[in-house]
């Protein structure tokens, strides 16, 4: 309950943040060009019966402008005079044309009006970015120190990958880190340079892979390759009622042997597929009930039994991710907004290239409600992780 509250909260404050910005957007250029703003409102006052809907709201003495809060966590308006808006008011656009309304405007003001929302959040973006280089700089693992190399799927590995691979370049540029980038750039990549046992090797991609696909793919198309490595154990789970211990190394599961973290999480993966045909509760616990053969850190073998949490978690940690040396890339004040600029304008591209995958069916079942987009924001609450999605939350699914 408490990791919902937390990103219920972040979810809030962020979207209030920008719905706020982005009808001050439209309140600026109306105000700007002597439009009348009848309201102003964060969140919707629908109303209910004789209930108006409002929280609160007032009228500042000389004002035109009502403003106010709403109940509706939804958005928010600004009513501008003389535009059929989100208030859908059709009636005052059948008196006569005035001077201060909108309809009134030449062409060119009314298209400022229309996009300033849109224009303040994106310089708002801009804004972010810039701050976050300058407070926190740009911190990140280069695929360069992922000495353990990646893991690759079938459709991979039919192009020529290998697991254990390191990522070197791709049509000649350095891979940086991993993420929706690197996906992007496999994905259109016409030769990828990879280190493979101390050597490299070119191999030849056709350029059109299928994004999209590459993501959603179950095991996804590339991964870090983890060792099967047990770092720390969480109180009361799973792994330490069967009396596993840090340092121990996961063999196999129900016979399955597994030579890696990754694969451990794809035998879990087809345990969740077996409990979604379970009917009763005595079929679930049977699909839960795991045997693992596991090695000591003396490397002594102990065959345990598990019963494996609801959502099918074992409950233990692995680190090895962490432990792979990161790299810091820090920005003075005024050398962040340059920086900012340049990795604000290639998220939008990014963006924009992604748009031909919205209108695909798997694209539209990609995209999330709030719900969804709630969920991106981290169950503790981190401010960086806060103003990067709030600087633009992505439409597309995380890598």
């Amino acid at each position: 309950m408490e990791v919902f509250l937390i990103r219920v909260l972040q979810f809030m404050l962020a979207i209030s943040l920008l719905v706020l910005l982005h009808e001050g957007g439209h309140f600026f250029f109306s105000k700007l060009f002597g439009v009348r703003v009848e309201k102003f409102y964060l969140f919707f006052d629908l109303g209910i019966g004789k209930w108006t809907g409002k929280l609160f709201s007032f009228k500042p003495r000389k004002s035109d402008t009502e403003y106010g809060m709403g109940w509706l966590p939804l958005g928010g308006y600004c009513k501008i005079a003389g535009m059929i808006d989100e208030s859908f008011d059709t009636e005052q656009m059948k008196q006569p044309e005035q001077s201060w309304e909108f309809r009134s405007k030449p062409a060119w003001q009314r298209l400022l009006i229309m996009i300033g929302g849109v224009l303040v959040n994106f310089l708002l973006a801009l804004f972010i970015y810039s701050m976050i280089l300058f407070h926190w700089g740009d911190t990140y693992i280069p695929v360069q120190n992922m000495t353990y190399g990646m893991k690759f799927n079938v459709e991979a590995q039919a192009l020529g990958f290998k697991d254990g691979d390191i990522l070197k370049s791709f049509d000649g540029q350095e891979f940086k880190e991993y993420g929706a980038d690197l996906f992007r750039q496999l994905s259109e990549a016409h030769e990828v340079t990879v280190l493979r046992n101390g050597q490299e090797v070119s191999l030849s991609l056709p350029g059109d892979l299928n994004l999209l696909g590459m993501i959603k793919a179950e095991p996804r198309f590339v991964e870090p390759l983890l060792p099967m490595s047990i770092d720390s154990i969480a109180a009361g789970s799973p792994a330490e009622k069967a009396g596993i211990v840090a340092g121990d190394r996961i063999l196999s599961i129900n016979g399955h042997e597994v030579a890696n973290h990754n694969e451990f999480m794809a035998e879990l993966g087809r345990l969740k597929d077996m409990l979604m045909a379970a009917v009763t509760t005595e079929d679930s616990l049977r699909v839960r009930t795991v045997q693992l053969v596991v090695a000591r850190s003396n490397e002594q073998q102990d065959t345990l039994q598990a019963v494996l949490t609801p959502d099918v978690t074992m409950g233990f940690f692995n680190m090895s991710l962490q432990k792979y040396e990161k790299k810091t890339v820090e920005y003075g004040f005024f050398e962040s907004f340059p920086a900012g600029i340049r990795y604000g304008w290639h998220v939008l591209a990014s963006y924009v290239d992604d748009m031909k995958y919205v209108f695909t069916a798997d694209g539209a079942k990609s995209l999330g409600g709030f719900g969804a987009i709630g969920s991106l924001f981290p169950p503790v609450w981190d401010w960086y992780m806060f103003w990067k999605m709030t600087g633009w939350p992505r439409a597309l699914p995380a890598v």
